[in-house]
């Protein structure tokens, strides 16, 4: 596959749509294990939380799966946890008190393309900088966790199905914040990558900037969809005044049942915006809070 910036930013239509998916938790079931068996041991590890492990692994999988954040770039995922446990009476009885990063947290404020290949660099032209080592070294672990765990899970029902019928009369991009790499292992494995005409992931920056750098100039109004299955992915597609389909967290089924039964049609013959996408919205909304469980 030709390098995805170069592939978003030259492209040049086949269809008078546009379609953009999220890969994990969306099209792949692979959300829960990246999370508990690859991100959560790591973060444990590696940033020494583990006087506190029960507490910080509901943290991450409240900010990581089940929350308004679900689905966010790792870096600022990672900075929410070290918050929550902050902020935790039960942490604090503890005496713990989470890792200081502050040039990591100045650096998720300022940096679009939140990716290793980025961060890598930073550490070599700041090698004084241990938070930021120590990010990178975390990050590089967390994928060769994912590389060695996360293998053979298929998609989700109904994608291949979905993807077939909508890359006949649409424009495919893969939209996603999973480092690219990974991405294309993932949709390789399951002969799902001759679908999109590339597949951008974190290195290419935020999905709001995928979508741009593919859209901009190419497509009529109402004529670019994000699915996605977190509410990063509705606030890309509202970026740039494209229409959304969510994947219901739980429900994943019988959502992209959902898309090519009804939602694919009425995207194409321009009935989807307005009421019907309001109240697919209106639904997903509810499936993710943003206040933990722990403080309900």
């Amino acid at each position: 596959m030709t390098d995805p910036t170069a592939a978003l930013t030259n492209h040049n239509p086949k269809h008078e749509f546009l379609i953009a998916i999220d890969s994990d938790g969306c099209a792949f079931d692979t959300m829960e294990i990246k999370q508990k068996e690859c991100f959560i041991p790591t973060h444990c590890r590696v940033w020494g939380l583990q006087a506190v492990s029960k507490y910080a692994r509901m943290a991450a999988e409240f900010v990581n799966l089940y929350s308004c954040h679900r689905g966010i770039n790792r870096f600022p995922a990672l900075l929410m946890v070290f918050d929550l446990l902050a902020d935790w009476d039960k942490v604090r009885e503890r005496g713990f008190t989470p890792p200081e990063v502050p040039n990591l947290r100045r650096w998720v404020e300022t940096e679009s393309k939140m990716g290793n290949p980025v961060l890598k660099a930073y550490c070599e032209a700041h090698p004084d900088e241990e938070d930021m080592r120590r990010a990178l070294y975390w990050s590089e672990e967390v994928n060769r966790a994912v590389h060695e765990m996360v293998k053979g899970v298929p998609p989700f029902p109904y994608v291949r199905e979905s993807l077939e019928a909508a890359s006949a009369k649409a424009d495919l991009l893969v939209c996603s914040a999973t480092p690219h790499d990974s991405l294309v292992r993932e949709w390789e494995e399951h002969d799902l990558a001759r679908f999109p005409f590339t597949i951008a992931g974190q290195e290419q920056g935020k999905k709001a900037e995928h979508i741009a750098m593919a859209s901009e100039g190419r497509y009529g109004a109402q004529r670019v969809l994000m699915i996605g299955d977190a509410l990063g992915d509705l606030k890309a597609a509202r970026a740039n005044d494209a229409l959304f389909y969510p994947i219901l967290p739980g429900d994943e089924d019988q959502s992209w049942h959902r898309f090519i039964e009804e939602a694919l049609d009425r995207f194409l013959d321009g009935r989807y915006a307005g009421a019907y996408e309001a109240g697919l919205i209106a639904e997903f909304e509810t499936r993710l809070p943003d206040t933990p469980p722990w403080k309900r």
